[in-house]
């Protein structure tokens, strides 16, 4: 498929992607990207359910975040744009977001699905996102070559280009902002997560070096009714490379959480 931009319209403070009609579901990206990075997620699921996917702030038509920016002010972003309750699939960065989202917002969210999330990283991974995030100066784009690289493998791809055109267009402050949080997260801590009051997936790729299904497993085990589950053959970018079996588990647990 084609990830062509799509019309927005207003979701609280931010600029979302709106799809089809029943149960809401709210899709939240990673850094640096934007809402048609569900593109394959809001095509498949928007035939069963309403699908609401916003730009993180900062990232496509959505507005920075006032300073202080923390993983709480983008949750409460989201959080008070939230009329009806909802079940909240996040990816990546949008991941820690849905999580606190789950946590903190218990009564706005009946299932969190967890997408190539991050728990407890190594020091050399630490490291290393903390030395990225230190690079970034907020006003020139930086080099995605890397990140693409470890996404999608050197093969040419429409999901590598698409990459490539939002993580150059991105607003740089706004890029700098979001990394900056990333970069100093490291997952729910154990309480929280064992004080989770929905339903939870925890869905990685099998080769994804920084979002490792042993990370997926750990938090599964934390919550009271967590699953984790991995996607084989796939790594950071599986919304995108691996679609059909995204949007297949994505399904089944969509409809565990309205049971």
């Amino acid at each position: 498929m084609t990830w062509t931009t799509r019309p927005r319209s207003d979701f609280g403070a931010l600029a979302a992607i709106r799809a089809g009609s029943g149960s809401r579901v709210i899709l939240l990206h990673g850094v640096g990207l934007r809402a048609e990075a569900w593109g394959a997620q809001i095509d498949a699921l928007a035939t069963a359910f309403e699908i609401v996917a916003p730009d993180m702030a900062g990232h496509g038509q959505s507005p920075r975040l006032s300073p202080p920016v923390t993983l709480a002010a983008y949750t409460d972003t989201v959080a008070s744009a939230m009329d009806a309750p909802a079940i909240v699939t996040g990816h990546s960065m949008g991941a820690m977001i849905a999580l606190d989202l789950a946590i903190r917002y218990p009564e706005r969210v009946t299932g969190v699905a967890a997408l190539n999330a991050i728990f407890r990283r190594t020091s050399e991974a630490a490291a290393a996102v903390r030395a990225r995030a230190d690079s970034l100066d907020g006003k020139t784009a930086g080099d995605p070559s890397g990140p693409l690289e470890r996404w999608f493998g050197a093969a040419p791809s429409l999901a590598a280009d698409a990459c490539r055109e939002w993580l150059t267009t991105v607003d740089p402050a706004g890029y700098r902002d979001a990394y900056a949080v990333f970069a100093a997260e490291d997952g729910p801590s154990d309480a929280t997560l064992g004080g989770l009051r929905c339903p939870a997936l925890f869905l990685t790729g099998g080769d994804d070096p920084n979002s490792m299904p042993a990370m997926s497993d750990a938090m599964a085990a934390l919550a009271p009714d967590g699953q984790a589950q991995t996607v084989p053959g796939a790594a950071h970018m599986m919304p995108m490379t691996h679609a059909a079996e995204v949007n297949d588990t994505l399904r089944r647990f969509f409809r565990h959480c309205m049971t």
